[in-house]
């Protein structure tokens, strides 16, 4: 069975655009651009279809905030009937300084409510992950004002390119399996 299910981790509304909680969202944004699809809203979430080299790859959005992801997760994969090794979960990592990626197979939810969720919707933690570091540089007792704020201006362009990297992944999970993208991408420094 030849389908994916990619998933953007992030809380809908304005507010929360372009935060480092969103990065999910902005990612499977640039792969829906890179890859001419576009997202209509549906149920759970806003999803986009496309294909690469014949295989079929479901984006979503969950439009159910980060705690509730899980419910959105679980409708898409059962109703695309896509297998739990071919799903990709995109978050933020806090754990991991702003020049890293980590891509697992499975594992914990690491402290993260949106992957939390998941994991008791699924009743499983052998789901691909795609963790984005963004660092820890606040002081303490405010990690949820520094998640949910945004990118400083010297930040951004350090962004971008790890968004543009994450792409890659995302292409070459589906392509390649998900080994491959940790052999490639699990030891990289992303730099300008």
């Amino acid at each position: 069975m030849n389908k994916y299910l990619i998933v953007g981790l992030g809380n809908i509304g304005a507010e929360y655009e372009n935060t480092r909680h969103n990065i999910g969202f902005d990612i499977v944004d640039a792969f829906a651009r890179k890859h001419a699809i576009t997202f209509h809203s549906d149920r759970l979430a806003d999803v986009t279809e496309g294909k690469i080299k014949g295989r079929t790859i479901f984006c979503i959005k969950p439009s159910t905030y980060m705690n509730l992801s899980g419910k959105s997760v679980k409708y898409w994969m059962e109703k695309e009937r896509i297998d739990v090794v071919n799903i990709l979960v995109i978050v933020d990592e806090v754990a991991l300084p702003l020049d890293k990626i980590r891509i697992r197979p499975k594992g914990s939810d690491g402290g993260h409510n949106g992957l939390k969720s998941i994991e008791e919707a699924l009743n499983s933690q052998d789901y691909a992950k795609l963790r984005f570091g963004i660092g820890n540089d606040y002081p303490k007792g405010m990690q949820s004002d520094y998640v949910l704020g945004r990118w400083t201006r010297d930040e951004e362009p350090l962004v971008q390119k790890k968004i543009g990297i994450c792409v890659e992944v995302i292409e070459n999970f589906v392509l390649a399996g998900v080994n491959h993208v940790m052999n490639q991408f699990n030891k990289l420094s992303v730099t300008l």
